[in-house]
């Protein structure tokens, strides 16, 4: 649903009262400028209306039922779980279908039927609604247009308390998804040097901690090859006249007396 959908469906509420002539002149009245003040709060949107005719401006107000922290709080979790929905509002747009997600909760953002509507007017005139109440309608309507969220208000989620739950939704979010990745990308990345089946006994891995360190030659614990330390470390990128620094130093050590 669209800011412009949602409009043409809140008015089709009211519409449907087969109140032509009524709605006509609130529609005219609406766009020749008689609608002075127009407020959206959580439930009730009250205007100002003073129509030609008219020798003082007359309050019509209409009153919906606001949604309650719960279902407000279903309804965030499934926006921020669909991405496009928490982008769009964050955006300052009225995602497309975002009435499925409310539709998905049991609620709708716009009255569906005049029976979920609280209406009244100063003027007292009969029958409801009155000229003034349909100029509010078109006002309404107009600026649900303009702004999307002051439909979100009127079932009692401001603007800035919205986006402020969508983003420490996200923000919450975020943090284990990345995770979730990273910890992902970790297993995938060493699948393929882990073996499968029985990894065998830790002890095969480390080897007999208990015999002794057989030397390499020579007296226990004693290198009886001077030059095997050479080959315990990588070898510097350093020739001389094209032979390895390694192959030249090799002689100097292997001449070292045993320590």
């Amino acid at each position: 649903m669209t800011d412009s959908g949602m409009a043409i469906e809140f008015l089709g509420t009211f519409e449907s009262l087969r109140m032509g002539p009524t709605f006509a002149r609130g529609r005219r009245d609406e766009r020749a400028g008689h609608v002075r003040q127009l407020t959206i709060s959580g439930s009730l949107v009250v205007a100002l209306v003073r129509g030609p005719e008219d020798a003082t401006a007359f309050r019509a107000r209409i009153a919906v039922r606001s949604f309650g922290a719960s279902e407000w709080a279903r309804v965030e979790q499934d926006l921020v779980t669909e991405a496009r929905y928490a982008a769009d509002l964050l955006g300052g747009r009225m995602p497309a279908g975002i009435g499925a997600v409310f539709a998905a909760a049991g609620l709708s953002l716009v009255p569906l039927s005049l029976d979920e509507v609280a209406m009244d007017c100063g003027c007292e005139r009969w029958p409801m609604p009155c000229v003034h109440l349909a100029a509010t309608c078109y006002a309404l309507a107009r600026s649900f247009e303009e702004d999307p969220f002051g439909v979100f208000a009127w079932r009692g989620r401001s603007r800035d308390e919205l986006l402020l739950h969508l983003r420490e939704l996200r923000a919450a979010a975020i943090p284990k998804s990345a995770n979730s990745s990273a910890d992902s990308e970790v297993y995938s990345a060493n699948d393929s040097e882990i073996p499968s089946g029985d990894l065998g006994d830790p002890a095969d891995f480390w080897g007999d901690q208990s015999a002794p360190i057989a030397p390499i030659g020579g007296r226990p614990g004693a290198v009886t090859r001077p030059d095997a330390l050479l080959d315990q470390l990588d070898p510097p990128r350093i020739t001389q006249q094209g032979r390895p620094i390694v192959d030249l130093l090799r002689p100097a050590y292997r001449a070292m007396p045993d320590a």
